[in-house]
């Protein structure tokens, strides 16, 4: 009975000891700036919204050496309201061995009312500003016009409301803006650090320092409110295809590449070293832009139009870029998937070719991600 009764013990430590283990390392993997793991020699880049797929992408970019830096660190930072299963990206760094990615778990109270000045994650903003050499804030679902001042357009889509509470908040906290301009934002310690919104990400610091969306391009800025219609007007006014939309049995692709317009005081000329007269074609699939401009932001490309804003920068700070495209998507990158327009197309196109064949469009996308690795480089080198 007492051997037993000792070997049941003995199996109930263990099974309690293996519980508090696994607690603890899921919490330090979880919170990977608290953790004892943390290592500054490396270079940081926190990511906000760590998908698999934007994970997938950064990924992509290492292995075709687009971001090459040894010694690099990815943070995926992320509020537990959201609605992305951050499992299923854990599971996808596990699976594929990716060593380089880290997690790094916010819980504090966040809400519509309390973005825009202190609040209750704002230590921790400056913690992870303080120990990140670099942000990215990705693509993704309509932010809510009630975070911008305006109503709620029938064709926006409010799909992840905490992402854009956790993600607009840090923009604030970041760069400042209209909403409170006597705060101090992070970045005035560490004006050079490297910070890149891609898609719903510009919008993202547009609405953070204080700006605002147009809610759906084709109805507010072209008057088109069917889908025949947008087919009608020429291919570079599309933000996406529309071929998509009104035939998804097609399985059509769903972006559109069409060329941009350069402005020559902004850093894709003067830092990049493009010419204003290049018109490099992007890929693009978004339904909302940038209206009115956030503190301290100016627009640095735009349709051939001048409609659409394309890309803004930030006046103060030099290695700020959001871009309205998406030069991290995977599918620039390979080399022999075609993809069809329109349901008349049979061969498809391989958009990897497609850019080389229209330059300067592949070394666009080449240079901006040389820019923003050198920006990360150069960072860590003097700050830490």
């Amino acid at each position: 009975m007492i051997r037993i009764n000792l070997k049941k013990s003995l199996i109930l430590f263990f099974i309690i000891l293996y519980s508090c283990t696994g607690i603890l390392c899921s919490q330090s993997q979880d919170k990977y700036f608290d953790s004892p793991g943390f290592r500054p020699q490396k270079i940081h880049l926190t990511v906000f919204s760590p998908s698999v797929g934007h994970l997938r992408s950064l990924w992509k970019l290492q292995k075709e050496n687009l971001i090459s830096l040894d010694n690099l660190i990815v943070v995926g930072v992320y509020h537990y309201k959201e609605k992305t299963n951050y499992r299923r990206s854990k599971k996808f760094i596990q699976d594929n061995q990716l060593g380089w990615v880290r997690f790094h778990e916010l819980s504090a109270d966040i809400n519509k009312d309390n973005l825009f000045g202190p609040n209750p994650l704002s230590p921790e903003f400056e913690k992870i500003f303080q120990k990140s050499d670099g942000i990215i804030f990705f693509g993704g679902a309509d932010i809510p016009p009630y975070l911008y001042g305006e109503k709620t357009n029938l064709l926006t889509s409010i799909r992840t409301p905490y992402r854009h509470f956790l993600e607009l908040s840090f923009a604030f906290h970041l760069l400042g803006g209209f909403q409170d301009e006597s705060y101090h934002p992070l970045a005035e310690s560490a004006p050079s650090i490297p910070v890149l919104g891609l898609c719903l990400g510009a919008q993202t610091l547009n609405v953070g320092t204080g700006g605002t969306l147009v809610q759906d391009i084709w109805s507010e800025i072209y008057g088109r409110t069917y889908v025949e219609k947008v087919i009608d007007m020429p291919r570079k006014n599309w933000h996406f295809n529309p071929y998509d939309k009104l035939f998804p049995q097609e399985n059509l692709l769903h972006y559109n590449l069409h060329p941009i317009s350069l402005q020559k005081t902004g850093k894709f000329c003067k830092q990049m070293e493009f010419k204003k007269s290049d018109q490099p074609y992007i890929i693009s699939s978004h339904h909302q832009m940038i209206e009115k401009l956030g503190e301290g932001l100016k627009v640095t490309a735009t349709s051939l139009d001048g409609k659409v804003v394309e890309a803004v920068e930030h006046k103060k700070y030099p290695h700020v870029l959001g871009t309205q495209f998406h030069p991290e998507f995977t599918i620039l990158w390979d080399k022999v998937k075609k993809y069809r327009i329109t349901p008349e197309d049979e061969k498809g196109i391989n958009l990897n070719s497609f850019l080389k064949s229209h330059p300067p469009s592949f070394e666009f996308h080449k240079k901006i991600w040389s820019w923003f690795s050198k920006a990360l480089a150069d960072f860590h080198k003097k700050h830490r």
